[in-house]
């Protein structure tokens, strides 16, 4: 048992070895070699030259990131664009060569935005915290690690962090593949003046840990509700003698297994070195593709990118055919919806609203049309945000 715990899940990158450069001939120089010395060294300093060019041109693009942050100032535009970072992300993307993937070169891109525009002006995220949960993970995806992060005890108290102001911005969870929506964030968006700007779609991969990395030690296991759910088949299989218990986050199961010597808990890897906990497992989610949505809200709209999304919210007459009726408008103009949910109408019981997710940016003609003929049939409606639509990272 011991030895089927520790084994990793995570596969091997398919094709990672066409993504390399040819590996040395047989008969290549070793580096302890004098020719092998010789080659190291000339290939190190090849990099070192390298370094300081993108180090220039970096700081180059720094400056003309200052340019353009006191251009918006004065236009009163906000500084950070999510449809322009979308196009700066796909174009670097749609020219990378190789061997370097798609997503580190996003990743990196990321990073160099990040940092470029916390020159401008350093931008607040509020997220449902502690750290080192999905959610801070999430945040640091879209923002980079140069934006300042203010966990929040709530997603209640993400929307307030916004609307007093004291962030710029928040990420808050909405769905999972797995578990369904988060109803507390689609409640919050019925009244909340604030804006849907982007959305974070992460995969989830849950890791096992605790303060020695034995799993032959572990009778008890620690992470929140939804995660030992998520990895019910693996705990049955693996380790069904150990007790499981629920905690307010998979962070704060963490802090516990760290304080226990047989205690383990289910969390993000990234929660591992924080806490000085030892990974014994990864990817022991039972679902492969296990993904959690995560929404940018903010005070301002977002542009066009071109692949956007817009979520709104619409109530109909409690009458026959209503709501078909109501759904046919998007039918007519070719407007696809990719998720309708229904949530109760608080002041009027046995009344639903209707949440959906459609294909298009409000601004898009077909869209726009959609959405004036769905006001006037509506009892009522409210855009939500369109926002560019997110992607999947690579595995």
């Amino acid at each position: 048992m011991a030895s089927s715990a520790t084994a990793s899940r995570k596969p091997k990158a398919a094709g990672a070895a066409s993504r390399l450069d040819p590996a040395p001939a047989a008969n290549a120089a070793s580096p302890a070699s004098p020719a092998g010395a010789a080659s190291l060294k000339r290939l190190r300093a090849q990099i070192d030259a390298l370094n300081l060019k993108l180090l220039r041109l970096l700081n180059q693009r720094a400056r003309a990131a200052q340019a353009i942050g006191a251009l918006k100032q004065a236009a009163g535009a906000a500084i950070y664009q999510p449809a322009r970072e979308r196009a700066v992300l796909d174009q670097v993307a749609a020219h990378n060569p190789g061997p370097l993937t798609g997503e580190h070169v996003r990743r990196i891109f990321v990073e160099i935005i990040s940092a470029c525009t916390a020159l401008e002006h350093p931008l607040r995220v509020a997220f449902l915290g502690p750290e080192y949960t999905y959610s801070h993970e999430a945040a640091r995806m879209r923002f980079g690690s140069s934006a300042e992060f203010a966990a929040q005890p709530s997603i209640a108290a993400v929307f307030a962090a916004l609307d007093t102001a004291r962030t710029d911005f928040g990420v808050v969870p909405v769905e999972n593949s797995t578990e369904g929506s988060v109803t507390l964030t689609l409640d919050l968006l019925i009244d909340t003046p604030l804006v849907i700007i982007g959305e974070v779609l992460l995969p989830i991969r849950h890791a096992l840990m605790s303060r020695d990395g034995e799993a032959a030690a572990i009778r008890l296991i620690y992470s929140h509700q939804q995660s030992l759910g998520q990895c019910r088949n693996y705990l049955a299989a693996n380790f069904p003698h150990c007790k499981l218990e629920a905690a307010a986050s998979n962070t704060a199961a963490a802090a516990r297994a760290a304080a226990e010597p047989a205690a383990a808990a289910i969390a993000s890897e990234a929660a591992a070195a924080p806490y000085g906990l030892r990974v014994i497992a990864r990817n022991i989610q039972d679902s492969a593709r296990n993904t959690t949505r995560f929404l940018v809200i903010g005070r301002n709209p977002a542009g066009r990118s071109g692949a956007d999304k817009t979520s709104a919210l619409f109530a109909v007459r409690d009458q026959v055919g209503a709501l078909n009726q109501a759904l046919n408008i998007f039918a007519r103009n070719r407007i696809n919806i990719s998720k309708i949910e229904s949530r109760p109408l608080r002041s009027r019981p046995w009344e639903y609203l209707f949440f959906v997710d459609l294909h298009g940016h409000r601004e898009d003609p077909g869209l726009k049309r959609a959405l004036a003929a769905l006001a006037r049939k509506a009892l009522f409606l409210k855009v939500l945000g369109s926002y560019p639509e997110g992607r999947q990272p690579a595995a």
